[in-house]
């Protein structure tokens, strides 16, 4: 009996623990543009791990086309920039619980993502790419039947596989370092993410190539915040627009890009600016 008792406590203790878990959550409300500006200090969740995007450098500082955005969001603001690393599981969860304001994190605009966060307008075209050694290239989707595709949990990549390839084998992992650490180690056959970063990936390692260089859909890149954060997502998309009278995301490539991508890659092809796709 007693132990019964005790197992009835046990649970009421369980059930009062997720219930005070499940209102915190409920409270994570964003800050909003006032409140950042008053705290002067702008939060912004970007990759450590995915050069040329978002990475920590030797010096250990933030580089990269989105931290190159990053920066400037805050110094238009007039506040203070810090950037928190993420992963590509964690991005949506880094928002709704009010982590960060801002995710900058090469985040590709998708339906499903929109039903629970707000993205920007967008700031660069991407598909998906497959990167595989060249002793055994993959050019083609059908030559991944049976095989090992290595890719990061999270990313468009899981998804658009397995929603239209069930024959493929996915191997997840939790970070870009672990997926390209699983592919140098030949522990899978093939490895998808962006292009964009594919390509920039077997360019700085010998014996892979991008044998699959646009897959699926041509999709977006865009900042995301929280779900309703009107304030902060208005001066996103004023930023964005104003910034296209420099042609700042062309400056952005050439400061990031061009010298992991020198003539492989048509800027046209990637940029966006003033969130107008050509």
């Amino acid at each position: 009996m007693k132990r019964f008792v005790k197992m009835i406590v046990f649970a009421l203790i369980l059930t009062l623990t997720a219930a005070v878990f499940t209102s915190a959550l409920a409270d994570s409300k964003a800050r909003s543009l006032d409140d950042i500006k008053a705290a002067g200090e702008l939060v912004i969740g970007v990759f450590s791990d995915k050069k040329p995007f978002g990475y920590v450098d030797e010096n250990g500082e933030y580089q990269g086309y989105d931290v190159y955005l990053a920066k400037r969001l805050a110094e238009d603001l007039g506040v203070t920039l810090k950037l928190v690393p993420v992963d590509a599981p964690n991005r949506v969860e880094y928002l709704t619980s009010a982590k960060v304001d801002i995710i900058l994190a090469n985040f590709t605009v998708t339906p499903e993502r929109a039903e629970v966060i707000d993205f920007a307008l967008p700031y660069m075209k991407v598909a998906l790419g497959v990167v595989s050694p060249d002793s055994a290239l993959i050019t083609d989707v059908a030559q991944l039947a049976g095989k090992q595709l290595i890719v990061s949990k999270g990313t468009t990549a899981e998804t658009y596989f397995t929603a239209n390839h069930p024959e493929v084998k996915l191997q997840k992992y939790d970070t870009y370092t672990e997926t390209f650490n699983a592919l140098l180690d030949g522990r899978g056959d093939a490895l998808s993410t962006d292009n964009t970063e594919v390509l920039a990936w077997a360019i700085e390692n010998p014996g892979f190539t991008v044998g699959i260089e646009s897959l699926g859909s041509l999709d977006t890149i865009a900042p995301a915040v929280q779900k309703g954060n009107e304030s902060v997502l208005a001066y996103i998309n004023e930023e964005i627009v104003k910034l296209a009278d420099e042609q700042f995301f062309h400056a952005d490539y050439e400061a990031t890009l061009k010298d992991v991508y020198g003539d492989a890659v048509n800027p046209d092809n990637l940029v966006v600016e003033g969130g107008v796709i050509d």
